[in-house]
């Protein structure tokens, strides 16, 4: 008899592929082909195994299902197909021979043999398990026949598990198959009852107006963040992430928390949101340095990095005492997709080096990216001296250093006190560093508008937009100190141009900083010289000397209008509504922060400066018509 039933809808996932049929819920169960009658199945220990010599096990295979029914819950069931070699005395061979069709039907009964086999799986490490298959041998002329075993449950197989099958006879396997993984079975989206593909979800709002990305999952969820499908995973606790940090290649990656082995799944749900891609570019960076190769020729080396991998072109170009970088023709390099590397810092990094180039040509390196048609640069390396001394040439440069050292002490003493001297005597004004805010792009004509403006009016000033190439070598700190350096000799001010954005980027820094962080989200530190800004601020604050340094400016009336008022990092500050105060800003910046503005405060919170005295002692009509009409357009 046949034990299989095939009801009219099912489904089993194989190792190799998805085949349809039921398998009657039992420990085990078999089949005989024609020939064998009286077939029975039972477990059987896998030592001390006694078998008759009528049938021998000749080949064996096996597979792995996943056998379900109705909406129990799915079991995996292990189906093992053995063909058999019959074998009979020559007594029973001869008569069969010599019998017809009809005279073998009847005397069948009387040349009937019982006989059986066994068959054995592990899964290791685990011990084997053995099935004895007993039948009775109907002989007939033909010698082979096939016996289809299905065990229900079998002991040690899960998922992904590899299934070793043998006759008990052979002692080794001679047949190895893999059970179907979780992934594979839950990929399927079949509606079935297997619990362990359970697997919780995360949804993810983009809020402009906040400027962050708002997430949406269950309290007991891990949520890690990753940029790119393959790159390295962090734990994210919190439920917003900041809008400046998201790109398109930037996934989630969710899990139970409650489950030993938890199945995980990766969405990456910004991948068609084009604006993003800003992120991308203003979170790229690239170095250049210079080196030599073993035959002592020289190369130009450089190093890219961004949050995501990116597709384009690098190319060195050279000066030629003209005011043009140009391609330096045949060293044009691919960036291609697959083969950047993920730092520590969870950056994606491409290095690369031309090599047999003349470093004579003072080479730098540009960037044309594919998305967008973007082309970056130049980036340059400025040329050093080269450090190969002897024993004696570096005893005599410690020599020539402290000298040197000694005499820049004199000098700058002697320059601190002739400055001084010449402010007091002729009334020059101080130095000015202008800063922009994160989204400079949008506002980049009313910053370099009004460095500009200030120059005319005999300030010296330093205005980051104009100084990109010498914050590249130094760092955006160090270029900022450096900076300050200045107006402490000089006496002025650092302006801090504010909009919407930087507020809501400030009020975030502040808030992870307070908390004991580093100020920077991890995934993608923003490490421009606004970051660089908030950092000394903060500092200031904490030291007592809020106001010394830094004053802010805003082109934008909604900045005053924010609800909530000033931020808690910039309360103490001076802010300055342009171009209406235009002539109260000249006024606080020609007398270089040294005594101390009276001002009143508004409803939102924000200190105005009026300095009336100032304005009377100071400027003319001329000059506050020629400021309004330019920060008026």
């Amino acid at each position: 008899m046949f034990l299989f039933r095939w009801p009219a809808c099912c489904f089993l996932l194989a190792f190799h592929n998805t085949a349809c049929g039921w398998v009657e819920y039992d420990d085990s169960e078999v089949t005989c082909s024609q020939g064998l009658s009286e077939c029975t199945v039972a477990a059987e220990l896998p030592l001390g195994i006694l078998e008759s010599d009528a049938a021998d096990v000749r080949k064996v295979t096996a597979k792995v299902e996943l056998c379900c029914k109705d909406t129990a819950p799915c079991k995996f069931c292990l189906m093992i197909e053995a063909e058999l070699a019959i074998h009979v005395t020559e007594d029973v061979a001869k008569r069969l021979q010599s019998s017809s069709d009809t005279e073998m039907a009847a005397g069948m009964a009387t040349m009937s043999i019982a006989a059986s086999v066994t068959l054995c799986y592990k899964t290791p490490p685990t011990f084997p398990a053995c099935k004895k298959v007993a039948f009775t041998v109907n002989p007939t002329k033909q010698k082979v026949a096939n016996v289809s075993l299905v065990i229900t449950n079998p002991y040690g197989v899960t998922f992904g598990s590899i299934v070793y099958v043998y006759p008990s006879k052979e002692m080794h396997p001679i047949g190895e198959v893999l059970a179907p993984s979780l992934n594979e079975v839950c990929s399927q989206n079949l509606q079935i009852s297997i619990k362990e593909c359970y697997v919780p979800t995360v949804s993810s709002v983009i809020n402009q107006k906040r400027n962050q990305v708002e997430l949406n999952f269950a309290r007991r969820t891990q949520v890690c963040l990753q940029y790119e499908e393959d790159g390295r995973c962090q734990i994210w606790k919190r439920k917003t992430i900041p809008l400046y940090s998201v790109t398109p290649c930037l996934c989630l990656q969710v899990w139970d928390d409650d489950d030993d082995k938890p199945r995980r799944s990766l969405t990456c749900p910004f991948k068609k949101t084009g604006f993003l891609q800003k992120n991308v570019w203003q979170n790229l960076t690239v170095s250049v340095g210079q080196g030599r190769m073993n035959d002592k020729g020289q190369m130009l080396l450089w190093n890219l990095s961004a949050p995501c991998r990116l597709e384009g072109e690098v190319w060195p170009c050279g000066w030629n005492g003209g005011h043009q970088c140009t391609e330096i023709e045949g060293f044009r390099q691919q960036l291609e997709n697959t083969t950047w590397e993920q730092n520590r810092k969870n950056q994606w990094v491409k290095l690369g080096v031309f090599e047999d180039i003349n470093l004579q040509l003072s080479p730098c390196v540009m960037v044309h990216l594919k998305k967008g048609d973007l082309h970056l640069g130049p980036f340059c390396y400025r040329q050093t001296a080269r450090w190969r001394w002897n024993l004696l040439a570096v005893a005599g440069l410690l020599v020539i250093t402290l000298t040197a050292l000694m005499l820049c002490l004199l000098h700058n003493f002697v320059k601190k006190l002739a400055s001084r001297s010449f402010q007091r005597g002729f009334g020059r004004k101080g130095h000015i560093v202008l800063l922009s805010p994160p989204d400079v792009h949008n506002g980049v004509s009313e910053v370099c508008g009004l460095g500009s403006f200030l120059k005319s009016q005999g300030f010296s000033v330093s205005v980051d937009q104009w100084s990109r190439m010498e914050q590249v070598k130094l760092g955006p700190l160090p270029w900022l100190h450096s900076q300050l350096l200045h107006v402490k000799n000089l006496g002025g001010r650092a302006v801090l141009v504010l909009t919407r954005k930087a507020l809501g980027l400030a009020n975030e820094w502040h808030r992870e900083a307070l908390d004991g962080g580093d100020g920077n989200t991890p995934e993608s530190p923003y490490s421009d010289v606004f970051m660089a800004s908030l950092c000394l601020i903060l500092g200031d604050k904490q030291q007592g000397r809020t106001g010394e340094r830094f004053l802010l400016v805003t082109f934008d009336h909604d900045v005053v209008q924010t609800p909530g008022g000033l931020p808690e990092l910039f309360q103490g500050l001076h802010l300055f509504q342009l171009p209406s105060q235009m002539k109260t800003l000249l006024c606080e910046l020609a007398r270089g922060g040294k005594r101390k503005a009276e001002g009143r405060k508004t409803k939102n919170g924000w200190k105005w400066v009026t300095l009336d005295q100032c304005w009377e002692n100071s400027f003319s009509t001329q000059t506050t018509s020629k400021c309004s009409s330019e920060f008026l357009k």
